[in-house]
């Protein structure tokens, strides 16, 4: 069978929303660096370089069907653009005759650990230690499987939120994984939204496979200027640009002395972030960085 193998070439910044896209058309996307960063006592070990961009590879079936997800791809990619992220190349089309790759890239994804998070997809086993949380969640359905650093950072972040509150918001769901985490971790109660209705279905999925369907309720659409509802806990792993321009909105979604927890902030671009949040009656309580990227925790002023 023949099939259409797309890729892209994505900055840092861009590559987990560039996955997600890809995602949609194919069982499940596949991420590579460009460039490695060599161990000069180990000529062996290396290391991927973060400031270096990545490419996201998906396959689909070369059919009718398939022009038409390359079409919605690339108009897909397009608008991405709107988001300000950093450079986002063009998709890139070949044939390939490979009938493999269809559980291939599978090896890539194992059990992740984050803390006391276990992150297992489907057709993996492994069991939880003791005082671990688990949650399945497979690769390519929507980005936020706990391999991005920026959803690392959110979940670690979130662990160190005590007690957990009854109810939480998760602004920009994407997979739902972090909603689906702070129902394990303890709350009662998790709202879940996104801009995105593939974004919807895919946290209701798994809400469902993780027996949590109960317990959050998911919503196509964007967090509303005047709240219905205040929470202790808010959750909003976006991207720089999204962040800023809703800093006042998801101030206003928290009780006085409540926290929000945000991710999917490259370096560069965390004094703004921060800027913007401290303009929006917010302060920093903790920050966690890894790579290029920024996780904050921020409380509400009393």
């Amino acid at each position: 069978m023949r099939w259409l193998e797309l890729s892209v070439e994505a900055d840092v910044e861009a590559v987990e929303a560039v996955s997600e896209i890809l995602g949609r058309i194919g069982g499940g996307t596949s991420v590579q660096p460009t460039r490695l960063i060599h161990d000069p006592n180990d000529e062996l070990a290396a290391r991927e370089d973060p400031a270096a961009p990545f490419v996201v590879t998906a396959h689909v079936a070369d059919d009718p069907d398939g022009a038409d997800a390359v079409d919605a791809t690339e108009r897909a990619l397009w608008h991405l653009q709107a988001f300000g992220l950093r450079p986002v190349g063009p998709l890139r089309v070949q044939v390939v005759d490979d009938t493999d790759w269809t559980d291939a890239w599978k090896k890539h994804y194992v059990a992740q650990r984050i803390g006391r998070v276990l992150i297992t997809p489907s057709w993996a086993v492994e069991e939880p230690g003791e005082g671990e949380v688990s949650l399945i969640l497979d690769p390519g359905m929507a980005f936020g499987t706990g391999l991005h650093p920026t959803t690392r950072g959110c979940l670690e972040l979130l662990q160190g939120v005590g007690p957990m509150p009854g109810r939480v918001l998760d602004v920009g769901c994407g997979s739902g994984i972090l909603g689906l985490a702070a129902l394990r971790l303890g709350a009662a109660y998790a709202v879940g939204m996104d801009t995105d209705q593939l974004a919807v279905d895919a946290t209701r999925a798994n809400a469902e496979r993780n027996g949590l369907g109960d317990a959050l309720d998911v919503q196509h659409g964007s967090l509303p200027a005047v709240p219905e509802e205040r929470y202790w806990l808010v959750l909003a792993n976006l991207v720089a640009a999204v962040l800023i321009d809703l800093a006042p909105r998801l101030a206003g979604h928290l009780v006085r002395g409540g926290a929000l927890i945000v991710g999917g902030i490259i370096e560069p671009r965390a004094a703004e972030v921060i800027a913007a949040m401290l303009a929006a009656g917010l302060s920093v309580a903790e920050r966690r960085d890894d790579g290029e990227w920024v996780s904050l925790r921020l409380e509400h002023e009393v």
